[in-house]
């Protein structure tokens, strides 16, 4: 039998200029992909698209992008959550 390792979520955090709140999503991606991802976008002056871990898609203007936080693994949240 093969033995199945329990995938972490990454947290990234998202400051969008002139907002007052950041975006968090929690991604299925390596820390590395979610690196590339975001900095393409931001080279290109596109729009980045992170899909989270439920299957939501987030697209922020890579210009308006003013800071971006890629975390460790969400381990045990507390509260309510969607």
């Amino acid at each position: 039998m093969k033995q199945q390792k329990k995938e972490k979520a990454v947290e990234v955090k998202i400051g969008v200029q002139h907002a007052p709140r950041e975006l968090v999503i929690e991604s299925d991606l390596e820390r590395e992909t979610l690196e590339k991802q975001i900095a393409d976008a931001v080279a290109s002056g596109g729009v980045l698209s992170l899909s989270d871990s439920k299957g939501r898609r987030t697209l922020v203007p890579a210009d308006k992008i003013a800071y971006v936080e890629i975390g460790g693994g969400v381990a045990g949240t507390v509260g309510f959550r969607s």
